[in-house]
């Protein structure tokens, strides 16, 4: 597959598409779901997402099952909603979906989804990954500055090269490297099973994890990113199942629930199992600064100092066609969004530039600032998901969406407050406000002060729609 939607129609055998009398297909053939299944995975899952719940493994410690309850809720659950929605809504990209609330709100809530699954925070994080699992571990500290310089300037510098000649190279990288580096996961998670280097049930939870395990796993898996990709990305899935003869929404939408059963599936076994081995490394190291140098730990010390350089090579390859897929399609987005304006070329670069700039402030201080932006899309997005997927029952009016999304926006701003570092929010003298704010919005000590403001616009837009359909009558 191509994450950026380029060459589908050639992904996919003619005989496919049609059965033995010419005829569209209705439904998919079992292989047919297996191979949506297989993009689907690949699109959403990365090398980023191991750093997370190996990081919340050890963090959970003991607590580390409701952890993961709450993670495969918003890094697995979610996201395939998100793909299900956008096949039931009919509508061509994200823009055209998010501008059901309004053009402007489509503009912006489309720019800043991309800007942060792209160079803002996804991107740079490739290389920072990257980084992590490898270099940094083999030099010394004084020297990891520069190093870091160096390493994403070549990065940044090889994924500029595959994003302005995109072709066959996502799709050989796909298939190779993809299950390279499922194959090289698997015999460490295995190894990691058979010889624990800690029981998990002593091992004692830390932070947030001791007293809200499950809330604090679904914030946790806000980092991958996954719901707003699947926003980004769905249409891609879409597109491959109406090319395949598939065209009513329901049959769209219900095709690609089961072929995320599968897809879900996968993901959710290699999360869990990431998860328990983060868990059991606890009995040997302590927590580590983030999810990239746990694994790192991880790998040296079941398999040495090979084990750790094949994993560190594989997670670079693989973050570097994750980087070239999201380059490529946030350039392609921006193209069709500014018609008018700058080409493919100066967007890639631009990205690039960008990208490469934001990678060198490191991995901790990437997730510490990505937080604060995912409190704040992460409940639109779901808001945008829920009332797609039930928009039947109110008629896609605008009203409901105008007023569920307003009063989730105003929900999400606290909940962005509240998550921005501690130093940012001493220098803005933000506690008073976020203090008030937490008497007044249930559920914000958890990361969650949007669902009550959120459900009260959804009240109000639903009493209006009603009551406007009872005038007409």
């Amino acid at each position: 597959y191509t994450s950026h939607g380029r060459g589908i129609s050639a992904a996919v055998p003619e005989k496919d598409r049609a059965d033995g009398d010419g005829k569209r297909m209705k439904k998919l053939r079992f292989r047919d779901i297996i191979f949506v299944a297989s993009m689907l995975f690949g699109m959403f899952f990365g090398a980023g997402n191991l750093i997370f719940p190996a990081s919340m493994g050890q963090l959970a410690g003991s607590n580390m099952w409701q952890a993961a309850a709450g993670f495969l809720i918003t890094g697995v659950g979610l996201p395939l909603l998100g793909v299900a929605a956008l096949g039931i809504s009919r509508e061509e990209s994200l823009l055209e979906l998010s501008s059901r609330v309004g053009k402007r709100y489509g503009l912006f809530f489309t720019c800043a989804l991309y800007l942060a699954i792209g160079p803002f925070l996804a991107i740079p994080r490739c290389a920072t990954v990257s980084f992590t699992v490898g270099v940094e571990r083999i030099l010394p500290s004084e020297m990891q500055t520069i190093a870091l310089v160096v390493f994403s300037a070549a990065f940044f510098a090889a994924t500029l090269f595959f994003s302005l000649r995109p072709g066959e190279i996502l799709t050989w990288v796909g298939k190779v490297l993809n299950p390279l580096f499922l194959c090289l996961l698997g015999v460490l998670v295995i190894r990691a099973v058979i010889s624990p280097m800690g029981e998990i049930s002593e091992i004692p939870a830390s932070g947030a994890y001791e007293s809200a395990a499950f809330f604090t796993g679904m914030l946790e898996g806000y980092n991958t990113m996954d719901v707003l990709a699947g926003l980004a990305f769905g249409i891609v899935v879409v597109d491959v199942i109406r090319s395949l003869g598939v065209k009513e929404p329901a049959e769209v939408a219900g095709n690609t629930v089961k072929a995320g059963a599968f897809s879900a599936l996968l993901m959710a076994v290699i999360y869990v199992l990431v998860t328990v081995v983060g868990a059991q490394s606890r009995g040997v190291f302590p927590a580590a600064a983030n999810g990239g140098e746990a694994l790192a730990q991880i790998a040296e010390y079941y398999f040495g100092g090979a084990g750790a350089v094949i994993l560190a090579a594989t997670v670079a390859v693989a973050c570097l066609k994750t980087a070239v897929g999201l380059i490529t399609s946030c350039g392609e987005t921006f193209v069709k969004i500014f018609p008018g304006g700058p080409s493919y070329h100066f967007w890639a670069v631009s990205f690039c530039i960008l990208s490469f700039l934001v990678a060198n402030l490191g991995l901790d201080a990437i997730i510490a600032f990505s937080m604060p932006v995912l409190m704040f899309l992460y409940p639109l997005a779901v808001a945008l998901i829920l009332l797609t997927l039930f928009g039947r029952f109110f008629k896609d009016d605008r009203r409901v969406l105008r007023w569920t999304i307003g009063f989730t926006a105003a929900g999400a701003v606290f909940d962005f407050l509240r998550a921005l570092p501690a130093g940012l929010k001493d220098a803005l003298h933000l506690e008073a406000l976020i203090q008030a704010a937490s008497g007044v919005l249930p559920f914000s000590e958890q990361g969650f002060g949007w669902v009550c403001p959120a459900l009260a616009g959804l009240l109000i837009g639903l009493a209006v729609h009603f009551a406007s359909e009872k005038k007409r009558k």
